[in-house]
């Protein structure tokens, strides 16, 4: 299985209008070789180093979707929620909302990864997700998963 992304490569700064230094708006992404036997897919972004990367303290959840089509090739850059894929459900963000928001690091270079599962289910609907509830939920169903890290720091 494999996620990428035509704005940055694997590692690399992802560009500033998908940070909150630009429009704040979702990378296109793009899924390819979804395993046979998939039957939903689920997506999560976040950022391991926060709040400092010489001294992280948690993780920062910036994006939850579950429940993808299989068969969905990618997510087009600044998706609304009513582009998404049907039946694609959200979940929280460390916002406490539902939607993208980009990198905003407080201070020195940030990880941002985006993964993405394949699962042998399709999960029931669980009603706005943290990213804990939702691996809770995927616990025991991951076919595959693959993984694009990009980076940001503020300029």
């Amino acid at each position: 299985m494999h996620i990428s992304s035509s704005a940055f490569v694997t590692n690399a700064e992802i560009p500033s209008q998908f940070t909150c230094q630009g429009t704040d708006r979702s990378p296109p992404l793009s899924f390819a070789e979804i395993p046979v036997g998939a039957r939903s897919l689920t997506l999560i972004v976040d950022d391991p180093d926060a709040p400092d990367p010489a001294a992280p303290k948690m993780t920062w959840v910036h994006w939850v979707l579950y429940n993808l089509p299989p068969q969905t090739t990618g997510l087009v850059e600044a998706i609304a929620p009513r582009e998404l894929p049907p039946g694609t459900l959200e979940g929280l963000n460390d916002w406490k909302r539902t939607g993208y928001r980009g990198p905003c690091p407080p201070v020195g270079r940030h990880r941002y990864v985006h993964k993405l599962y394949a699962l042998d289910v399709v999960l029931p609907d669980l009603n706005k997700p943290t990213k804990a509830a939702l691996e809770k939920a995927m616990h025991g169903h991951i076919l595959a998963h693959a993984v694009l890290v990009g980076t940001y720091q503020k300029k």
